[in-house]
């Protein structure tokens, strides 16, 4: 398929409504001129982040050669993914392609990326394929580690499923267990160790999956059992708790007494022992480990640790040349690991690209986010941000939050 005129691609950005911009980095989003010759820019994700990176270059490069690699034909967000387990919308809803992608004139190549040779400047996939790049842009998500709780593993994930990640099947599974679930039974969270994906995000699946015991499994007991003392937006998920799930709800926060990070699972029998030595046995365990960069990026050389640190203004890796980090994998300081961040970033990372290409001046960073979580079917709480470069590391600014 070749690529269309100016003209005729001009016409397809707004057929496609990829021409309405709003926030940050809306200069890059006006075609240009690119100096070099097709330009090769390869991205690794097609998330919330690797994806808008891809749009928002197409929009501002329209003689980019743009490729996407994503093993996942369908993508299924994470987002949302808590009211499909609250039975408050289907899980078709989560679902997207990457047809309006393609239609960009986008090449989305669904394959796993495999290793990054950056002195080469090559991305090898598992069918042995190579694609060469002049700009690399990491966008994999995060990595369940595993290992971390004794007694956890992939195939015990199947008894007691994180449902964490942009794996439909975990959230099915997960679905599933709570419908089958008889009423008056018990279902455990295990809240996971920070850092990690969407701080809010545990404590409002907290509040869904309470709200389908109290809809459908009357008599139906939520234990959790988190490592921290404290969590985002604490005050007002307590207060939703009193509010819509008293007697349904059972908390246990760590403190300087008692430490209920898990010590050992059981998933077979699907038991929980905490280190305070509390042992829960449930009919149904969703347990959240720690989590780590997607394994690309390790692969890049890109991690120190779990995660990759980047340079705020720009996303660039701290440690590889020309390749840029963003969304979950990246550490960005005061930033959360969410979706409408990665987006935010995508729009940054394609900026400074496009600059590079074109020898144009430095693109004054602005980043932002925003979360939302429901609480109940009419009550929900937001909290959002800017975020701007300060001493190496993003800074957040007129922070707002429900009260």
């Amino acid at each position: 398929m070749s690529r269309p005129s100016r003209r005729e691609f001009a016409k397809l950005l707004a057929a496609t409504g990829a021409g309405i911009a709003t926030g940050a980095a809306a200069p890059m989003l006006a075609p240009i001129a690119i100096a070099q010759t097709d330009p090769r820019i390869v991205i690794v994700g097609g998330g919330a982040g690797g994806a808008s990176v891809a749009r928002y270059l197409r929009m501002g490069g329209p003689d980019l050669d743009i490729t996407l690699i994503e093993p996942n034909r369908i993508y299924s967000s994470s987002f949302f993914s808590n009211l499909y387990l609250g039975g408050i919308i289907r899980s078709e809803t989560l679902n997207h392609s990457y047809s309006g992608l393609r239609r960009l004139y986008i090449k989305v190549v669904h394959d796993l990326a495999t290793d990054v040779n950056a002195a080469r400047k090559t991305v090898t996939t598992r069918d042995g394929r190579i694609y060469h790049y002049d700009r690399l842009v990491l966008s994999p998500g995060i990595d369940i580690k595993y290992d971390a709780i004794e007694g956890y593993s992939r195939a015990a994930a199947r008894l007691m499923p994180h449902a964490y990640a942009t794996d439909a099947a975990q959230k099915r599974l997960l679905k599933r267990q709570l419908k089958q679930m008889r009423p008056g039974g018990t279902v455990a969270m295990v809240m996971p160790s920070p850092p990690y994906r969407c701080p809010p995000a545990p404590y409002e699946r907290a509040c869904m999956i309470a709200h389908y015991l109290k809809t459908r499994k009357p008599r139906s007991k939520l234990v959790i059992l988190d490592p921290k003392r404290s969590f985002a937006q604490q005050p007002l998920f307590e207060e939703a708790f009193a509010k819509y799930y008293k007697n349904i709800i059972d908390m246990h926060l760590s403190d300087e007494i008692d430490d209920f990070s898990v010590a050992m699972l059981n998933p077979r029998r699907r038991e929980i022992l905490t280190r305070a030595g509390k042992g829960i046995r449930a009919d149904v365990a969703n347990v959240i480990p720690p989590q780590r960069a997607g394994v690309i990026a390790a692969r890049a050389g890109c991690t120190d640790g779990d995660w990759c640190p980047v340079h705020p203004e720009s996303f660039l890796s701290r440690l590889v040349p020309d390749i840029h980090v963003l969304g979950d994998a990246a550490i960005a300081a005061d930033m959360p690991k969410a979706a409408s961040a990665a987006h935010s970033q995508a729009k940054m990372v394609a900026a400074n690209i496009l600059a590079a290409l074109t020898n144009a001046g430095p693109v004054e960073p602005a980043y932002a986010s925003s979360c939302w979580s429901l609480l109940a079917p009419d009550d929900a709480i937001r909290m959002s941000a800017r975020y701007t470069p300060q001493d190496g590391r993003l800074e957040a600014t007129e922070v707002h939050a429900s009260k």
